[in-house]
């Protein structure tokens, strides 16, 4: 091939670079006569006017996409070395192997141009630095972006088109196989189906994955899983396995196509994988595959699963109950700005509404304390539950029954299955010979490891009692389950209960709780029951003053009137009680609160004498220290010490000393020193 007439003398004294590239480890491998063609451009490059030994080739990227050129390394180091000035020309069987994203290519380009590096193909060697060459070059990039998105557009329509009809080949989970016509059906293996159908069951009852595998791995259960290759294997169960196995569709019988789609966010990076909820996948085929559960089933599984997921800002999700002390959470609204309460412990249960601060960073919209709502909303659960007649020890006997024969089946199983392995494993470490140690030192631990995980699900495992298993139930529980609509409260209360089931028992009845606190005394309550009623419902609560009551005024002129009119103040407060009014910590007004707001405006109540008075002509000790000018204990001391000798009154019991010059003559000697004791010991006489 004759040289180009846009190859310069200084074109030669630089390198000529050869990109060599391949879209997929699968074409690197079947498309050999490409790989050879490319590495077949050494020869062109020599055509054209260079040395061997200035030819280079760059193939560090096979086997990657040329979507985009952050993964290839081989494509930066060429970029690299145009940028220094050492290529002459870049040789590609065609431009599609260099970029098949126009972003990317464009770029190149003016490098070369600034450069003056040439780039050649199949078709022709071209100048980036010209019009022409750079009119020719834009449209073959132009034409390799389209041909790529115009290859993809076609292999997903055929893929769409057989996924239309469930014939498209998908992974199949464990408990799913296909046979040797193709054909989807179920596993053989009996303990593997009877697992699977365990893993939805335990579900329905426990209503939480974390707590399936919390149940199956008490019982010493293992999960059904799928290893590298595809065999099945047996592992401890775990939340993200018994997850997984129960938003699959497939087990509902369904062919699904688009249940995730990728999200790119760094172009380096691999895309990430997201969910799309079931109203957006692509695909539904159902009754394509043998179900271990029915469609309805599924969605019932699937609303449960969602609701859990305590997402209260982004899916406003109500989540699990859990074993806090607040009844009401994940189903309470704050009335005000309509987002959902979080629950705080500090001290006490609280109901905080912190949306608006998490996002404008302002004051909390409300702090409401959970005792009273929650004691509001019991009590209106209980009213509504009440007149219902619900038998529930028969269904509750029916269902204890069938766990626990399902679960002893499932352990016999594991143990049926773990003898084959074991005896399996004894027949090889039998057959080998014994002088080859190699092999027989491998099988015989392998031998060991079955009798060991036998020997541990054996010691696990607990025997069933055949014995009707309503004794397990207490008197307690079985008379309360024979009437639960009068015995519920008491039920409640008893401790028979735990906070996960009381939460449960609530969220039967109420979809909702909204909260909402218009004055500081006062918080309404408004319960949304399912099916759309709803009760609403004001709640008095603790405060800390008088005046933060929304009826203070009011209550106070009644406090006043009253007292005017000589009324005592214990039938004020039953009075003002009976009209709807409350002290600022309890639901009543006490006598105290009127005797405060009474004294408050200076009106007393003249009381009779329930003491003896003191008898004229006497003393007392603080008006005898006042006499004398002496601290109160100065005489306290010198009655304790016997320097003053004076008798209590017998009615009054009380020291009483005579108001009489000579007496106060001789304490005055006392409190001078002039004497040391002062005798007034005589009968007091009254007049």
């Amino acid at each position: 091939m004759s040289r180009s007439e846009l190859i310069a003398a200084h074109h030669l004294t630089r390198q000529a670079v050869i990109y060599v590239r391949q879209s997929s480890p699968q074409q690197v491998l079947s498309n050999q006569e490409s790989l050879r063609l490319q590495y077949a451009l050494r020869q062109r490059a020599e055509e054209l006017g260079w040395h061997p030994d200035t030819i280079d080739v760059i193939d560090s990227d096979l086997g990657l996409t040329a979507a985009s050129t952050q993964h290839r390394a081989g494509f930066k180091d060429l970029l690299a070395r145009v940028t220094l000035g050492q290529v002459g020309l870049i040789l590609s069987v065609d431009v599609t192997r260099l970029a098949r994203n126009c972003s990317d290519w464009y770029p190149l380009l003016d490098l070369c141009g600034f450069k003056s590096c040439l780039i050649a193909d199949r078709d022709g060697v071209y100048d980036p630095a010209t019009a022409n060459g750079r009119l020719l070059l834009g449209l073959k990039g132009q034409i390799s972006e389209l041909e790529l998105h115009t290859l993809r557009a076609r292999l997903t329509a055929g893929l769409l088109n057989k996924a239309q009809r469930g014939d498209l080949a998908l992974y199949l989970r464990v408990g799913l196989v296909r046979d040797e016509r193709s054909r989807v059906c179920k596993d053989p293996d009996i303990e593997v189906q009877q697992r699977i159908a365990l893993v939805f069951a335990t579900f329905l009852e426990v209503k939480a994955a974390s707590k399936v595998a919390t149940v199956l791995d008490r019982q010493g259960l293992h999960l059904p899983r799928r290893d590298r290759f595809g065999d099945v294997i047996w592992r401890r169960p775990t939340m993200n396995a018994v997850l997984t196995m129960l938003r699959n569709p497939a087990y509902a019988g369904a062919f699904v196509y688009g249940r995730r789609q990728s999200v790119r966010r760094d172009l380096a990076a691999r895309p990430l994988q997201r969910a799309r909820p079931m109203e957006d996948w692509r695909v539904i085929v159902q009754d394509k595959y043998p179900a271990y559960i029915g469609w309805p089933v599924y969605e019932k599984i699937q609303a449960m699963l969602d609701d859990n997921r305590a997402e209260y800002t982004r899916r406003q999700t109500r989540g699990i109950p859990r074993a806090g002390a607040a009844l009401l959470q994940g189903i309470v609204y704050c009335g005000a700005s309509g987002h959902k309460l979080t629950v705080i412990y500090r001290p006490r249960a609280q109901y905080r509404c912190v949306e608006l601060r998490r996002r404008y960073g302002g004051a909390l919209c409300q702090v409401i304390p959970a005792d009273p709502v929650d004691a509001c909303v019991v009590a209106a659960f209980f009213a509504v539950l009440q007149p219902a007649e619900i038998d529930l020890y028969e269904r509750t006997l029916r269902e204890e029954h069938a766990a626990t024969a399902q679960a002893s089946r499932a352990q016999t199983q594991q143990i049926e299955r773990l003898r084959y392995e074991a005896a399996l494993a004894e027949r090889r470490f039998r057959r080998v010979d014994p002088d080859h140690r190699l092999v027989a030192a491998e099988l015989e631990r392998q031998w060991e490891e079955a009798l060991h995980a036998l020997a541990q699900v054996e010691a696990t495992v607990q025997v069933q009692p055949a014995a009707d298993s309503a004794a397990a139930l207490s008197a307690p529980m079985r008379a309360a389950l024979l009437d639960v609509g009068r015995t519920l409260p008491d039920l409640w209360d008893s401790g028979l209960l735990s906070r996960e089931q009381q939460k449960a028992l609530l969220r039967c009845l109420i979809d909702k709780v909204v909260v909402h606190r218009p004055v500081h005394d006062c918080i309404r309550v408004r319960i949304v029951w399912r099916g759309g009623a709803t009760t609403t419902t004001d709640i008095p609560v603790a405060i800390g003053a008088f005046t933060a009551l929304s009826n203070a005024a009011e209550m106070e002129a009644q406090v006043v009137a009253r007292a005017r009119e000589g009324q005592p103040d214990v039938a004020i407060a039953r009075a003002l009680t009976d009209q709807g009014y409350r002290s600022p910590r309890h639901t009543a007004v006490l006598a105290s609160t009127v005797r405060n707001l009474r004294l408050k405006h200076g009106l007393r109540i003249e009381r009779p004498a329930t003491h003896p008075q003191r008898p004229a002509g006497y003393l007392s000790v603080t008006q005898l220290a006042a006499r004398l000018e002496v601290p109160i204990h100065w005489v306290y001391t010198r009655l304790y010490h016997g320097q003053i000798q004076v008798a209590r009154d017998p009615r009054t019991r009380l020291y009483l000393f005579p108001n009489q010059p000579e007496a106060l003559a001789l304490l005055q000697h006392l409190k001078a020193g002039l004497v040391q004791t002062v005798c007034l010991e005589k009968e007091h006489h009254y007049a």
